[in-house]
């Protein structure tokens, strides 16, 4: 188990400790790229830790930087630079806050950027996704996504977070927290940033039904929104997820959707998330020379 967090303070930034997140998809085997002979295939150094693990990093230091208001309020945005391997150093920052948002990144021990993005207590429409989707390109060639449009939508479905799921979570998590476990605090435990991102993707394959084409993905950037309530453990919700935009680089192909997590019947959001999936071109035969 990590030691307790502590929170450094210099220049106006806030600094996590050190952490080491695992690989924990590792078992998925080849097709996955958190499998290593699949990513080292496509270029990467090994297996990749998935973005919504470093997340669990920042609940923390955000509490730290805007008070617990931000366990059932706040907004996390990260766009994902830097593919980090089982077990490699890793730490988080943030900005002190200036009103209501603020910017983080984290880096690894080499001091590459692993990611970076803004925090938020309330929604915010300048957030590091927002701002990225604003400003992206036209695709000109779609092959993997080319039959993917802006405005598709899945079905609302039901979907929880187990014991189990939070269980197994908190046996490898890089930050624990005591309303992951007490439910005195907020009348119920609350789910960590990776299950809240697990519990809002069972709406993808209705939006989005794969095959075989698709290749291997990889999460790009995420963005998690709370709507004035924590999202809680064996608790029944519905979440339905959209099409955002669709877009390409030399490398991939990827879509941002938002997803958006009910109670069932209702249609006031509890969580949001802007996901970007990237799809490696080089992993479909789509892109075969």
């Amino acid at each position: 188990m990590n030691e307790a967090f502590s929170a450094a303070k210099q220049d106006g930034v806030l600094a996590g400790p050190v952490r080491s997140p695992k690989n924990t998809a590792s078992h998925l085997g080849a097709g996955s790229i958190h499998d290593d002979a699949t990513a080292q295939k496509l270029g990467f150094r090994g297996g990749t830790v998935a973005g919504s693990l470093h997340m669990e990093q920042f609940p923390p230091l955000l509490v730290a930087a805007f008070g617990e208001e931000w366990l059932s309020n706040g907004g996390l945005s990260l766009y994902f630079k830097y593919a980090t391997t089982d077990s490699e150093p890793v730490q988080a920052f943030a900005r002190e806050p200036s009103g209501n948002r603020t910017e983080v990144w984290m880096d690894d021990g080499a001091g590459n950027r692993v990611a970076d993005g803004t925090a938020s207590l309330g929604p915010d429409s300048e957030s590091t996704l927002q701002q990225r989707m604003a400003a992206m390109p036209e695709p000109e060639d779609l092959r993997i996504l080319k039959a993917v449009s802006a405005g598709d939508r899945g079905e609302r479905v039901p979907t929880r977070i187990s014991e189990e799921a939070q269980a197994g979570r908190l046996a490898v998590i890089t930050e624990p927290l005591a309303a992951y476990t007490d439910p005195s605090i907020f009348g119920e435990r609350i789910a960590t940033p990776a299950l809240q991102v697990q519990v809002l993707r069972a709406g993808e394959r209705s939006m989005l039904p794969r095959n075989g084409d698709f290749g291997v993905g990889l999460f790009g950037a995420i963005e998690l929104q709370l709507h004035g309530q924590p999202v809680f453990i064996e608790h029944d919700y519905e979440c339905q997820c959209t099409v955002l935009a669709v877009g390409e680089t030399p490398k991939t192909e990827y879509l941002y959707y938002q997803a958006s997590l009910y109670e069932p019947g209702s249609d006031e959001r509890v969580l949001s998330m802007i996901m970007m999936t990237r799809f490696m071109k080089a992993s479909s035969k789509l892109w075969a020379s």
